[in-house]
C-alpha cells in the first residue's frame, strides 16, 4: 500500500491539526482586501433562524466573513464523506456546527437534524449543488425545509476579483494573492407552505436563478456546467461498464 493510499484511509485527523489552517484562512480575510455588500444590514441583526444558500465552489472564505455570533449560530450541512470530515473539522475551529449527510445519503436523518437546528434558533447553511453536483444545480432540500418551517431563504455569494479554479466537478475557487474578497447578501425569499411536487420544482428554479444572479453566474457558465455534468455522467457509466465486463 502506497503512502497516498494509507493517507486516504484516514477518515478523522486530530482536531489540533486544523487549528493552524483555520487561523491562516481567518487572518487572510483581514490581510486581503475585503468587502461586505449587505444593503439591508442582515449581518449583525441576529435574525436567526433562517436557511442560507451558497454554491459549493464559493465555500473557502464563507464562514470567516461573518462575525462570531453568526458563526456560533450556524449549522452547516456537510457531506458524510472523508473530505466532508475535513471541512467539518475546519468549521469546528470557526465555531460552526456541522450536520453530516446530503440529499442522497442519510437524507431523512439530515432533514431531522436541520429542522432541530432551526428550532434551536440557528441558521442552516446549505450548498444546494453539493456534495457531488451538478455544479449550479438546486436540490429540493432547501425548498422543502423553508416551506415546512415558514423561514426565509437567504442567497449568499463569495466573489473574488481574481482566482484559480480547481479541476473538480465544482471548479472550486481559490483567490489569488491580493485579490479582493466580497460577501454579498441577497434579498430573502419566502416560500409558501403545502407545495405540490410541481411547485417544489418551480421554487427550485426561483432559488437557482436568484443564487446565480448574486453569484455572478452567467448563461455561458451555466451551459458549461451542464456540459461538464453530461461528461461526468458518461465517464461514470463507462467506468461501471468496464467493471461489469471484468
Amino acid at each position: 500500500m502506497t503512502l497516498i493510499e494509507k493517507f486516504r484511509q484516514i477518515k478523522k485527523f486530530p482536531d489540533f491539526l486544523f487549528f493552524l489552517p483555520a487561523k491562516i484562512i481567518f487572518l487572510l480575510r483581514y490581510v486581503m482586501r475585503h468587502e461586505i455588500v449587505d444593503p439591508n444590514k442582515y449581518i449583525g441583526a441576529k435574525k436567526a433562524p433562517a436557511v442560507i444558500l451558497i454554491w459549493h465552489n464559493r465555500l473557502l472564505f464563507f464562514p470567516v466573513m461573518f462575525p462570531r455570533w453568526e458563526r456560533e449560530h450556524t449549522a452547516a450541512l456537510i457531506s458524510a464523506s472523508r473530505d466532508g470530515q475535513y471541512i467539518a473539522d475546519l468549521c469546528k475551529q470557526w465555531h460552526v456546527e456541522s450536520i453530516r449527510g446530503s440529499s442522497s445519503r442519510k437524507s431523512a436523518k439530515v432533514m431531522g437534524e436541520a429542522m432541530d437546528c432551526l428550532k434551536r434558533g440557528k441558521f442552516v447553511a446549505m450548498t444546494p449543488d453539493g456534495p457531488r453536483g451538478p455544479r449550479y444545480s438546486m436540490s429540493r432540500g432547501p425548498v422543502r425545509m423553508a416551506s415546512e418551517t415558514g423561514l426565509k431563504v437567504y442567497p449568499l455569494a463569495i466573489l473574488y476579483s481574481s482566482y484559480w479554479e480547481l479541476k473538480g466537478w465544482d471548479k472550486f475557487q481559490i483567490p489569488k494573492p491580493w485579490a479582493k474578497i466580497t460577501l454579498k447578501v441577497g434579498e430573502p425569499v419566502v416560500i409558501p407552505p403545502g407545495l405540490t411536487e410541481e411547485e417544489v420544482d418551480q421554487w427550485r428554479e426561483v432559488l437557482r436563478k436568484k443564487l446565480n444572479e448574486i453569484s455572478g453566474v452567467t448563461f455561458e457558465m451555466e451551459k458549461e456546467a451542464e456540459r461538464d455534468a453530461v461528461e461526468y455522467a458518461a465517464r461514470k457509466a463507462a467506468k461501471r461498464n468496464r467493471k461489469s465486463e471484468k
